[in-house]
């Protein structure tokens, strides 16, 4: 039962790793033909009608009460709408989407250094260290590429840093309630319908203020914007709160060490964008701190610990 239970755990992982990352470049291949905001809007507009339409033929679509609704309406606002907002502006702005998820992977120190004193969950020696090699190679291949004589580029690098924030406090959040013994069932099909709501609602105003909701209808944006809203919207968010239910909010905040290396891949495969060898130490580095934090710590260590798998 644990192997099929661990098996289990390793494709979900593996499928949103691929899934999420797979995000940043479909971005990339959308974002000539419409503004952040309005690439967006589309995105979760479709995203919302074909999860409301999904529901409803399941039976699974009702009103949960504002006592709740409101706590997964925050959600989506942070780790969509926010998340995303700050992610494809940078890219607009010229930041290499490998470098994007680069600045992205700091979130999994954040959420480590959070976790205990928000949901009570105890960090272990193996997991402080593996965040804080993590970090490091994060770092190595960021600050190489940094131009600190261009403050206009300094301040491009740094409006990712907003998606760290923004889904710290949405992972911790999510997981907080989570815990909770009085807390319904809402099935995340439910939960991922009443985010996307809250975040199509909350882009209105800056697409159309801002960019007027102006879109190049080509293929290409086309495509990408099926990709976004039925890989990544739908297939890659869903996984994560998956993951976030069986799993502890450090173990999960971990896995974003693994985007840099997978996004970087997939935008040589993509863009033919170069990895240089300081990108393969950084990787090398960034999968030793990811192994430290998965090690299993002792059993004593355990004790009391009020949800986590290992």
């Amino acid at each position: 039962m644990q192997c099929n239970r661990q098996q289990k755990n390793f494709w979900l992982i593996t499928g949103f790793v691929i899934l999420w990352n797979s995000g940043f470049i479909g971005a990339e291949f959308g974002l000539p033909y419409a503004g952040p905001f309005t690439l967006m809007f589309y995105r979760y507009l479709a995203a919302t009608g074909l999860l409301a339409f999904y529901l409803y033929l399941t039976n699974q679509l009702y009103w949960i009460g504002w006592r709740y609704a409101w706590h997964q309406m925050l959600i989506g606002i942070l780790a969509h709408g926010v998340w995303l907002s700050c992610v494809l502006i940078a890219i607009d702005h010229g930041v290499p989407a490998g470098i994007v998820a680069l600045i992205v992977a700091l979130q999994p120190m954040t959420t480590g250094a959070l976790s205990g004193r928000v949901v009570h969950e105890p960090i272990s020696w193996s997991r402080w260290l593996g965040l804080l090699i993590g970090f490091s190679g994060v770092a190595v291949p960021v600050v190489s590429r940094i131009n600190f004589d261009d403050a206009y580029d300094v301040f491009a690098w740094l409006i990712p840093l907003g998606s760290v924030i923004a889904i710290t406090a949405a992972t911790l959040f999510q997981r907080k309630i989570s815990l909770k013994k009085d807390y319904p069932n809402i099935s995340g099909g439910l939960q991922l319908f009443y985010q996307s709501l809250a975040t199509t609602l909350a882009l209105i105003l800056p697409a159309i203020l801002a960019e007027k909701l102006s879109v190049e209808w080509d293929p290409v944006f086309v495509v990408s914007l099926i990709w976004l809203i039925a890989g990544v919207s739908l297939g890659a968010y869903t996984l994560m709160w998956i993951l976030i239910d069986r799993l502890d909010a450090t173990r999960v905040a971990s896995l974003f060490y693994l985007g840099p290396p997978v996004t970087m891949l997939m935008a040589w495969v993509a863009f033919n964008d170069q990895v240089e060898v300081i990108d393969l130490i950084g990787l090398a580095i960034v999968l030793l701190g990811v192994l430290l934090t998965y090690l299993k710590p002792p059993a004593s260590s355990n004790h009391g610990k009020p949800y986590g798998v290992y």
